[in-house]
């Protein structure tokens, strides 16, 4: 123990040291020099990967390089699995590795898979379009026929596209319809929750379909009265509207636990909130579960305000046929993955999964049969195996090694079209602080669950070196546990989250001066 005292310190010492003097020449000294391995030589899926674990390790690192690493992993006393894996993004080589097969969940990584995946069906310059059908003429103000809000799966249209659509509804000359007004989300996979085992308040966990609306959100404020009680709203906000609408109700009751609680009835969802929790005025997204009928219920709302009579909402059983008489169209793919990438929108990545899914003509019921067709694409796209439950990588039981991930993200198809797409990820010292000179450039992809934290990108070192990696680590034991609290950040999980986080520093610091270009030709 005291030897491996010692060593860490040294080896701590000598990393501080080197990104404090990065002015001058890079160290060689971490070098690993290793015989290249390329990754295509390795198997990297099912019962062969847990082989090649089992067998002697062919990349000839040095002793010391893996030790320094593993030391890494043991100091951050996560529990469950750390696998992670350095490969020069160019040629494949493996730079470094710890468990780099065992197959682990990846969060919100998943994002940067599906976003290849659409960008490969749909290209970059596909945009959803949201369009408002008549099936009739209008005579004299009246629609004779039916009026039919229509989505494609934008998962970005929202209350102010909305607005912009009723005003166009309003220069045609509609003021009442004489058939109905219905909404069609049929064009895609319809599913109320992405994740069923997750807590049903939680708005990044929303359901998805052919048309939604506010990412399927519905706004819940509250705020206390002078008599103590609370007065409650929910809206579906936007830049100058707050329509309410029937399709979800809430109420404060007297409770311990849950915080919240939901049951859908007669087709609404029905929320009630611990009032113990209120405080004395806030705010929070809910899930919406039948998102066209509520995006059908807002655009009714809106149409009232301006005059316009459509009566009661209805669900068309399919795709409408008539006129346009208003068209929304979302901004083209590529900004829609940048968004996805930095925000790490849930919503966007399913939608975006499921459409690229159609696209290929394969028919899907749901997430995991979309999410199923990913996997197989990615197998014969890239030659790796990985098991997704979803797009979005909010499913807990998706499964993905870091070999997997860091032999896509060394594939020319991912280095052209994803790396310029991911955000840029700040490299800071063990109290938060910045560095005087960062030991490398990353731009990643990050993944958080409760008890899993998971990140994958491009790392140029400070000696020019391209780096494609992937670090995952994941307490999936405690994860299940956990799900029983009731909690949406259980206890532990925040500090596990952090332990994780500098793990994750250390390492892309390490690479960052370990390796330089000139290693790449040697």
């Amino acid at each position: 123990m005291i030897a491996r005292a010692i060593r860490y310190g040294l080896l701590v010492c000598g990393l501080l040291s080197a990104t404090a003097t990065l002015a001058e020449a890079p160290q060689r000294a971490l070098r690993p020099e290793a015989r290249p391995v390329a990754v295509g030589s390795v198997s990297t899926s099912g019962t062969a990967a847990i082989a090649q674990e089992a067998a002697p390790k062919p990349s000839g690192l040095r002793p010391r390089s893996r030790e320094a690493t593993d030391i890494f992993v043991e100091d951050a006393r996560l529990g469950g699995r750390t696998s992670f894996v350095a490969l020069d993004a160019g040629s494949g080589e493996i730079l470094d590795r710890h468990e780099a097969f065992t197959r682990m969940p990846p969060a919100s990584v998943a994002k940067s898979v599906t976003a290849l995946y659409a960008l490969d069906a749909l290209g970059p310059d596909h945009r959803f379009e949201t369009t408002l059908v008549a099936t009739g003429p209008v005579v004299e103000g009246t629609l004779q026929g039916d009026l039919v809000l229509a989505g494609t799966g934008d998962p970005t249209l929202d209350t102010d596209a909305l607005s912009e659509m009723v005003a166009a509804l309003d220069l045609a000359g509609v003021r009442r319809v004489a058939g109905g007004f219905s909404v069609w989300g049929g064009a895609l996979p319809q599913q109320d929750r992405i994740d069923p085992v997750q807590l049903p308040h939680l708005g990044y966990n929303p359901a998805v379909g052919g048309l939604n609306l506010n990412y399927n959100r519905i706004y819940f404020s509250w705020e206390r009265q002078s008599g103590g009680d609370y007065a409650l709203s929910l809206d579906a906000r936007g830049t100058s509207a707050r329509p309410e609408v029937e399709i979800a109700t809430i109420e404060a009751v007297d409770r311990g636990s849950p915080v919240y609680d939901y049951e859908q009835r007669n087709g609404v969802d029905v929320w009630t909130v611990g009032r113990r929790y209120l405080g004395d005025s806030g705010g929070r997204w809910l899930p919406v579960r039948r998102p066209a009928l509520y995006a059908g219920q807002v655009f009714a709302a809106l149409a009232e305000a301006r005059g316009i009579e459509l009566g009661p909402v209805s669900e068309a059983a399919e795709a409408p046929v008539g006129e346009v008489l208003a068209r929304h169209e979302s901004a083209d793919l590529e900004t829609l993955v940048r968004e996805m990438l930095k925000y790490s929108t849930n919503l966007t990545a399913e939608q975006l999964g499921l459409a690229a899914t159609a696209a290929r003509g394969i028919e899907a019921d749901g997430l995991v049969a979309s999410a199923r067709a990913m996997s197989d694409w990615v197998e014969a796209r890239f030659g790796v195996a990985p098991d997704f439950i979803d797009h979005s990588g909010l499913g807990g039981a998706s499964r993905i090694s870091a070999m997997q991930m860091a032999k896509i993200l060394t594939d020319p198809f991912a280095r052209e079209e994803l790396r310029p797409l991911l955000k840029s990820i700040r490299l800071y010292g063990p109290r938060g602080e910045a560095l005087d000179r960062a030991p490398g450039v990353v731009v990643a992809k990050t993944g958080t669950l409760n008890f899993v934290s998971a990140l994958a990108g491009y790392e140029r070192t400070i000696g020019g070196r391209d780096i494609a990696f992937a670090i995952f680590s994941g307490d999936v034991a405690r994860r299940i546990d956990s799900q029983d609290e009731e909690a949406e950040r259980p206890e532990g999980a925040r500090s596990y989250n952090g332990r994780a986080k500098w793990l994750q520093q250390r390492l892309l610091q390490r690479w960052g001066i370990a390796y330089s270009a000139e290693e790449a030709t040697n």
